[in-house]
């Protein structure tokens, strides 16, 4: 698991450890627009395997930047949304993706 040190050399480095990687920022995306279930993101992200799934999940709820809400249900229910206070990364990534976008654009590769 990713572990979030006490310093840091600047914020960049702080940033990549909280949502850095392959996989955090593609959840985070997912969880935009509203609450998904493990299953429903399993089936979004098909390229993702249950254990990282699992890992990365668990990183970012540690790291107060989802909320996981487990229903006492037989089988659990377990529903994962944004907190209240990263939904301000909402604009953040959507501005990634325009990035990205454009830049894929100019270099010819396909989405």
């Amino acid at each position: 698991m990713g572990k979030i040190k006490n310093s840091y050399i600047c914020s960049l480095g702080l940033t990549i450890d909280l949502i850095g990687g392959k996989w955090k920022l593609i959840i985070l995306w997912y969880l935009i627009d509203n609450t998904k279930r493990f299953t429903e993101l399993r089936r979004l992200i098909p390229t993702i395997t249950q254990k990282i799934l699992t890992e990365q999940l668990k990183e970012l709820e540690i790291n107060h930047i989802i909320s996981r809400k487990v229903y006492p249900t037989v089988p659990p229910k377990v529903e994962y949304s944004l907190t209240s206070y990263d939904k301000s990364l909402i604009p953040i990534i959507n501005r990634l993706c325009d990035w990205t976008e454009s830049y894929a654009e100019e270099n010819n590769i396909i989405l």
